[in-house]
């Protein structure tokens, strides 16, 4: 490959869809930046990819590289339809979003929900295991995060099959129509569904204390900035976790010797969680960043108003962090992995999908000793932000 020259990853097909890491690891060999067409949804679309670790970490932390479109007069969907979030916004503003929320979703209640988490996990293989073979996705990966994030929340029961539908529109988009409709959608019924908290008066969920959230100096969040964190919290709070479980068993099932290291030595379980987030971490690549001023990653000049990709998924498999990285290794020593970002838009929710994947994972494997692939995972997400398959056929 010609790192002069664009390179079209939409060229690559579904196989790039499927596994993407050779293509990253080409990238690699010819320098850490470069021009990009996307595919997808997006096909077409020219920025900039980091592919290498040192840069991508750098890029993550560097100011210089804004959050919020409107810097240089670019308007993404959801902002336009749902409201600025932490995702899309640049200090000062990020900073009083994210203080507002974090008096609200702390370590504490985290914890709390433990208990809960174990108990959704063990109702959901009580009807799983007996049938001898399921889509983990559908039975597990899926219905535990959604189930979690939505009594955490306080959204109450919907239609979970016509959610997931919306959901995986919005974060992978088959194309812009039905992107569209997902977002305006999941804009509406959030709007009812504060309008309706407001009037119910108190209760204990998250959606509610943020509601009555207020900062010493009185600031608040405005209707706008809820329906954007519920989005925010709603998508992000269970779409990563899907993927995480999903892949991180398919790492497990792929790998025997790691499997059954596993299973001999259950105290590897959260050293076994932080290898999947390295090895196939939920997001493929951060959200799009924006050249408020000219600068260098890794060598290349970014001109002011350019398009900025960070590709974690390719970060993780650089051989100059992380030796042997395409071993999937749990006893590895993994810190410093990017599978939940870097700075100061470091995943909010990294501790709760740390606790849901080790709770379903560790009880899986207790609960399904013969567990197995039963063929071949279903269609990999398309577009660059997230990394998961659609199913993962499994017996036990």
């Amino acid at each position: 490959m010609d790192r002069q020259r664009v390179v079209d990853l939409g060229e690559f097909g579904d196989e790039f869809h499927r596994d993407p890491h050779p293509v990253y690891a080409r990238l690699r060999e010819q320098g850490p930046v470069h021009r990009v067409r996307l595919p997808g949804a997006d096909a077409g679309y020219e920025t900039w990819l980091v592919v290498g670790y040192e840069e991508a970490r750098a890029a993550l932390a560097d100011p210089r590289l804004a959050k919020d479109g409107d810097k240089i007069g670019v308007t993404f969907l959801d902002k336009e339809m749902i409201g600025k979030h932490l995702l899309a916004t640049d200090p000062p503003q990020h900073t009083r979003l994210r203080g507002l929320v974090t008096r609200a979703f702390t370590m504490r209640r985290v914890e709390q929900l433990r208990p809960r988490i174990q108990q959704i996990t063990d109702e959901l293989l009580d009807e799983m295991l007996p049938r001898g073979r399921a889509d983990l996705i559908d039975s597990l990966a899926y219905p535990l995060p959604i189930t979690v994030i939505c009594e955490l929340l306080g959204v109450p029961d919907m239609d979970r099959a016509e959610f997931r539908k919306m959901s995986t529109e919005v974060v992978a988009p088959t194309d812009g129509d039905t992107e569209y409709e997902a977002v305006t959608r999941l804009g509406e019924y959030l709007t009812g569904l504060i309008e309706d908290k407001r009037c119910a008066g108190p209760t204990d969920d998250l959606l509610s204390d943020l509601i009555r959230t207020t900062a010493e100096d009185g600031d608040r969040l405005s209707p706008q900035e809820l329906r954007g964190m519920a989005f925010l919290l709603l998508i992000a709070g269970h779409e990563t976790t899907v993927n995480l479980i999903g892949n991180g068993v398919h790492a497990l099932l792929t790998h025997p010797d790691q499997l059954a290291a596993l299973r001999a030595d259950t105290s590897l379980l959260d050293g076994a969680v932080e290898e999947m987030l390295r090895f196939e971490g939920p997001v493929q690549s951060a959200t799009f960043r924006f050249a408020a001023a000219p600068l260098r990653i890794g060598g290349t000049a970014i001109e002011q108003g350019e398009h900025v990709v960070i590709g974690l998924t390719a970060a993780q498999r650089d051989g100059g962090r992380y030796s042997d990285p395409h071993r999937f290794d749990i006893r590895r020593d993994t810190r410093g992995h990017l599978a939940f970002g870097h700075g100061i838009h470091y995943c909010l929710g990294a501790p709760l999908a740390r606790l849901e994947g080790r709770i379903a994972v560790g009880t899986l494997l207790e609960r399904a000793p013969g567990l197995a692939l039963d063929g071949s995972p279903g269609e990999w997400l398309p577009g660059l932000l997230m990394r998961g398959m659609r199913s993962l056929p499994v017996r036990w």
